[in-house]
């Protein structure tokens, strides 16, 4: 897809996208997120997305959320371990307002006492909302064991010790130092002429004063291979399995993303799907990922199924894992696996917001966009060596730690 970036002189990079459509979508990503936190605060970064929203200088909170949704626009805002992301879809008149509003949220926020106690509060029910979701609080326990000690072992969520200490020095000290300039994209799609665009970025973001402190990421160290059993007070075995696996740097990313997505990535016709959900029948959900990071990664298996059937279905994962090793992948296979994985990558070219966040977080990773016929000549590349490599590499439960929440006994 075609696209334009022009960098203002304070580092800020601006993306325009141009698509015929009468719906655009924006977002602005900042790359400091949940690791970048100082010890002890853990939630500050998902803290600080939260409180974007309830007061600027010239906004109260009413104000910032009708702003956009008064003319049936959708604005929202999330935050990873590695970033954070503002974002917005609007009809085509409204860019002007959106990208005011960005800068006024992320620039000229005032944290006010009381709004910060509110969504202190808000944020303790999330934290336990997810905790009540062993599916989804077992990926949080899981990273914090594959990243024992490492700030990629906190919760994004923080913890209930942590959040509730948050204080508003916390908050500036942590813009200061970690929402800089030169690691901001402001990222436009739509139907737009591109000097209109940078224009506007040029109005709103032209105008902040440049903020290159340094910032510094340690890589996390490895740890070792650990299996865990937690008692919850839950009716069904809830089971992750995984390890640390290749960054976003890697040159096996690629080979790693399209051997996940043979395995347990999207669809029901997944290798794991098929034996353990269709052919056996002994687990209503089994899934793989891998989520590469800026030094590292995490590729994981996770399945829910009864107590009792715990065992059998690692014994069907891991008769799948030997026949990948000692078979590995026909050619046939590969080109099969190679075009699923181009076929629901063009797919999801349809989701725009989602394809514009994605493309401000490849410009902010690594300087540069893949367009789709790069994208799939990469994953034409993936040569048979190579995936087997990678297989056994990846695929070998001895090197896989593991969690198990277990129902408790009664």
């Amino acid at each position: 897809m075609e696209y334009l970036v022009h960098t203002l002189p304070n580092g800020i990079r601006i993306l325009f996208v141009p698509a015929a459509s009468q719906i655009s979508h924006a977002c602005v990503i900042v790359n400091a997120g949940s690791r970048d936190e100082p010890e002890g605060k853990d939630g500050l970064a998902h803290f600080i997305e939260h409180l974007l929203f309830k007061r600027t200088k010239k906004r109260s909170t009413p104000q910032i959320l009708n702003r956009l949704e008064s003319v049936g626009a959708d604005l929202n805002a999330y935050t990873t371990k590695e970033y954070t992301c503002v974002h917005a879809s609007f009809l085509h008149p409204y860019l002007d307002r959106s990208l005011e509003l960005f800068q006024d949220i992320l620039f000229h926020s005032i944290f006010p006492q009381e709004e910060m106690d509110k969504e202190k509060s808000v944020i303790l029910d999330e934290i336990a909302s997810y905790r009540d979701q062993p599916e989804e609080a077992i990926n949080d326990d899981f990273e914090d064991i594959l990243f024992a000690g490492h700030p990629l072992g906190r919760n994004i969520l923080g913890t209930t010790e942590s959040v509730p200490e948050l204080s508003r020095a916390d908050i500036t000290h942590f813009l200061t130092e970690k929402y800089r300039t030169d690691q901001m994209v402001v990222a436009v799609l739509g139907s737009y002429k591109a000097a209109r665009v940078f224009q506007l970025a040029e109005k709103y973001f032209g105008v902040i004063a440049e903020n290159s402190s340094g910032r510094e990421r340690s890589a996390p160290a490895s740890q070792p291979v650990r299996q865990i059993i937690e008692e919850k007070p839950i009716f069904q075995s809830h089971v992750l399995l995984g390890k640390t696996a290749y960054s976003a740097h890697h040159p096996y990313k690629t080979g790693l993303l399209l051997l996940n997505n043979l395995l347990g990535g999207n669809g029901m016709s997944s290798i794991l799907n098929l034996q353990i959900r269709e052919r056996h029948g002994i687990a209503y959900t089994i899934e793989s990922a891998y989520i590469p990071m800026s030094d590292t990664g995490v590729f994981s298996i996770y399945f829910g199924t009864d107590k009792e059937k715990v065992s059998r279905t690692l014994q069907l994962i891991y008769r799948e894992f030997k026949k990948l090793r000692e078979n590995g992948l026909s050619a046939v296979q590969l080109h099969k696996a190679k075009q699923k994985l181009i076929g629901q990558i063009a797919l999801g070219e349809e989701n725009r917001i989602g394809l514009i966040i994605s493309m401000a977080k490849s410009l902010s990773d690594h300087g540069y966009i893949d367009s789709l016929e790069v994208i799939f000549s990469k994953i034409e590349a993936v040569s048979q060596s190579e995936i087997q490599e990678i297989i056994n590499e990846t695929l070998n439960e001895q090197q896989l730690t593991s969690l198990t929440f277990s129902p408790a006994a009664e």
